[in-house]
């Protein structure tokens, strides 16, 4: 379970940072200078981030018996830009496992 955990974690990090500069590097870029190529780039590696992120937080879910009102911040916070920031920061540096 930690191994899973740590895990949980870097993909928040990864995700979270994916999220970010898709919004606000890639989308600004293709639509201010027409170039899409950075959102092709960093689309697919965050789409692939985003569904690694709900499977661990499901499988965390029912490893860390997480109440309603904890999995619901942990989801809101893969769609808020600087969420996943902000739960690890939060919450899930000072979970021990």
């Amino acid at each position: 379970m930690f191994l899973l955990f740590n895990v949980f974690r870097v993909i928040s990090f990864l995700e979270g940072l994916s999220y970010v500069l898709l919004l606000f590097i890639a989308t600004p870029i293709k639509y201010l200078a027409n170039d899409p190529q950075y959102v092709k780039i960093l689309g697919m590696p965050h789409g692939l981030l985003f569904m690694l992120y709900i499977i661990l937080a499901f499988m965390l879910k029912q490893e860390n018996k997480w109440f309603k009102e904890n999995f619901k911040k942990v989801m809101l916070a893969s769609i808020i830009p600087f969420g996943t920031f902000y739960l690890d920061h939060k919450h899930l540096s000072k979970i021990d496992n």
